[in-house]
């Protein structure tokens, strides 16, 4: 087996994916609860704490700032 050829089955990263967003969403939920009134900047500050202990080598991107925006605009739905 070559080193290379070794990761995770799909069955695997789809799980992985799924259990990111919920972490993700799960942020998202806590910050539109309880930062009401905060700044985008707050809002951002409070999902990167929240999120980097649940990830290796956590590195936020547009995502996390789209999140941010949305949540100090008022923009996030929590009805499913």
């Amino acid at each position: 087996m070559d080193l290379s050829t070794i990761g995770w089955n799909q069955e695997a990263r789809d799980k992985i994916l799924l259990d990111s967003d919920r972490a993700l969403q799960g942020a998202v939920k806590e910050a539109v609860e309880t930062m009401d009134g905060k700044s985008r900047d707050e809002v951002y500050e409070f999902l990167f704490q929240k999120l980097q202990p649940q990830f290796v080598d956590f590195k936020p991107g547009p995502d996390l700032s789209a999140c941010a925006d949305a949540v100090a605009n008022g923009e996030v739905s929590l009805e499913s």
